[in-house]
């Protein structure tokens, strides 16, 4: 039995009802065998949703396997397992799921023995095949596809059993496969980084990284800039030991702790501790006050804004940064490259909400969502130090584990062009814990409607989205359901209501509400062409970023629902192929959806942020769209030619799921 003094009776429970399922099981005749092992499995469903329960069947897993408990199953014989499948039948569910978790457990437990059946050796390689298969359930960063094809329990199940896995094995076997993922979140600048963190700080205690390959050297830049950015930070290992340091050093050695920092933050888009003390110590010291630009990597922009506004910026950056709030120092950064302070509109918003006080309920919305708080960071400290990186970073804004792609979307477009009214929702919801909004002049107000999208919020959120999201959610769902049953696509009706006055009023969707078809794509292609693709719209470019509605399909080009995304512009890549650039709230940069259509974050003239794919391969996933009809040139002709082979890449991937009518509308 496991030491349970420390467990709650609900978690003692668990373990009797397991033991008892398993003697049942040890003592049961050919007869009852498989109704005993049903039985059984299902202690080990409930087991395998807490760590706790995980490390408990870890330590039976070789009992059971020695048991027969995997006789007559899939599992039966270790040495014919495919790494490649595990993920099928995770998202098939219990039993299935329970059966795998246990096999990859006993997997586990046998790179430290063997067995007769199969080596140390063998299982390990095993084993970093399967993480390899599943690097997003490892690092808990999912696609839309695999939202919508694990249950919630599933999901919970998954991440808890990689979590595990990742945490128990030697992972030196897959140090390119995790540089890359590492690379891919961290060219995209998530405003949320606490994932990518765990995962360096995973990466720098469990391997002993020399820097002899590229994907070494990579590693380490990356696990540096959060634990040593600068070569003072390298000999000191502690934050104590760094602050006491520079209240002894002389300038010239500032200097290049400041430009080593900035340079470090820069290239990665991570912020490390020390860099929170640096900064500090520096606005502490007016002498040191010209180190500050060097310090955030400015820009010329940057600088021109950090000297005209940093009178404004001395006290507002002290009262938020700190070492368990460091990485708003990047989008602080970030902020003034951009000029927002210039904007007195965002100056006096940011004034505002440096004075409020939270709602309390709000603010336990704001310190659940901060992991890495430890009771240093006040709610106020920590919305504010969001919103600077929101600011900073608008392309970096994602939806986390929530069906909310749609308030993501807005509130990285309120960042873009009108931060200010972004400012105004986060100090009214975060004081009265309630938004109003208008559609079709009447008011929407959040806390009178009934519930949103999303059941239960997943808090791996930045604290402005944690603020906003559940009341957008319930405002965009209400907006849906009122503009619903008028036989057209509710979003024609709901975007440009939701977002603002940019959203053009000209509006294409492919899919028909009345009669469940695709009607005239040939004709709803053409409009697209004329609308963002430089040879046929006069070379115009887009001003605003446009909410585009896409079908995400999986990796064999099967439908798996549809996407709410923003169009940000359509440019040539370095390599001089046409590109759709756009925003993609998931965050996710390992994306395949089938006919080698594979968005990149990187690598294709991507700026961080971006996700981007071949202008035609992005054109076969959209079905819905808004557009100026004026620009519209009727003297333009789109071909056939160029349609037919967008169309037909979308007949032979998610078109499958629908009737085609080739009747013609009147776009």
């Amino acid at each position: 039995m496991p030491d349970t003094t420390a467990l709650n009776p609900s978690k003692e429970r668990a373990f009797d009802n397991f033991e008892r399922s398993y003697r049942e099981f040890l003592e049961a005749s050919d007869l009852t065998r498989p109704e005993k092992a049903a039985r059984l499995a299902s202690q080990i469903d409930l087991l395998s949703l807490t760590r706790e329960g995980l490390s408990f069947l870890f330590r039976k897993s070789k009992e059971l396997d020695q048991s027969d408990f995997f006789k007559d199953s899939a599992w039966n014989d270790p040495r014919k397992l495919v790494p490649g499948l595990v993920r099928g039948t995770m998202k098939a569910g219990h039993p299935s799921s329970s059966f795998e978790i246990l096999s990859e457990l006993r997997m586990l437990a046998y790179t430290r023995s063997g067995t007769s059946e199969i080596t140390k050796e063998e299982a390990h390689s095993y084993l970093e095949e399967v993480v390899v298969h599943n690097l997003d359930l490892a690092l808990k960063v999912t696609s839309e596809e695999t939202r919508e094809s694990f249950s919630e329990r599933e999901l919970k199940k998954a991440f808890n059993l990689f979590g595990f896995l990742v945490s128990e094995m030697d992972l030196k076997g897959i140090t390119e496969k995790l540089s890359e993922e590492i690379q891919m979140i961290c060219k995209q600048r998530p405003v949320v980084t606490e994932k990518v963190r765990s995962l360096l700080h995973l990466v720098g205690h469990k391997f002993d990284l020399k820097g002899n390959s590229s994907h070494e050297k990579r590693l380490l830049l990356y696990v540096n800039a959060v634990y040593g950015p600068s070569p003072e930070t390298l000999k000191r290992p502690s934050n104590e030991d760094y602050a006491r340091f520079l209240n002894k050093c002389k300038e010239q050695v500032l200097e290049k702790e400041a430009h080593a920092m900035g340079k470090s933050m820069g290239s990665t888009g991570l912020v490390s501790q020390y860099h929170a003390i640096l900064l500090t110590y520096l606005l502490s010291h007016p002498k040191y006050e010209h180190l500050v630009p060097p310090c955030l990597n400015l820009n010329d922009r940057g600088i021109a804004e950090w000297n005209k506004h940093n009178d404004f910026l001395r006290p507002l950056m002290l009262e938020t940064v700190g070492i368990y709030n460091a990485q708003c120092i990047y989008g602080l950064a970030r902020m003034l490259g951009r000029n927002l302070l210039s904007r007195r509109p965002v100056r006096v918003g940011l004034e505002n909400l440096r004075r409020i006080q939270i709602n309390p309920q709000v603010e336990n919305r704001i310190l659940k969502s901060n992991h890495d708080n430890r009771g240093n960071v006040t709610a106020i400290q920590y919305l504010m130090g969001a919103l600077i990186r929101v600011l900073g970073q608008p392309l970096g804004v994602g939806q986390g584990n929530n069906p909310t792609c749609q308030s993501a979307r807005g509130i990285s477009m309120w960042s873009q062009h009108a931060p200010a009214k972004l400012i105004d929702m986060v100090i009214t919801v975060a004081t009265k814990n309630n938004l109003v909004m208008r559609f079709e002049n009447h008011d929407l107000v959040s806390n009178q409607l009934g519930k949103g999208l999303v059941e239960k919020l997943d808090y791996d959120l930045d604290g402005v989205s944690i603020v906003l999201v559940p009341h957008l959610d319930k405002i965009y769902n209400e907006m849906m359901r009122r503009a619903s049953g008028r036989g057209e696509d509710p979003h024609k009706w709901v975007n440009p209501a939701m977002y603002g006055h940019w959203i053009q009023l000209g509006f294409a969707s492919a899919y028909d509400y009345l009669t469940n078809s695709i009607v005239d794509f040939k004709g709803f292609l053409r409009i697209f062409y004329k609308s963002f693709h430089p040879e046929f719209n006069n070379g115009r470019q887009l001003s605003y970023p446009s909410p585009v509605g896409i079908i995400i399909t999986s990796s064999s080009g099967e439908m798996v629902g549809f996407h709410a995304i923003s169009l940000l512009r359509v440019d040539k890549s370095p390599g001089g192929e046409l590109r759709a650039y756009f925003l993609n709230p998931n965050n996710e940069g390992r994306q395949d959806w089938g006919q080698e259509i594979k968005p990149t974050v990187h690598g294709n003239g991507e700026k961080h942020g971006e996700s981007s794919l071949r202008f035609e391969h992005f054109a076969s996933r959209v079905y819905a769209f808004h557009y100026n009809t004026l620009d519209v040139d009727p003297g333009l002709f789109v071909d056939d030619k160029v349609v037919g082979i967008v169309e037909n890449l979308a007949r032979q991937s998610w078109g499958k799921s629908y009737t085609w009518n080739q009747q013609t509308k009147l776009w």
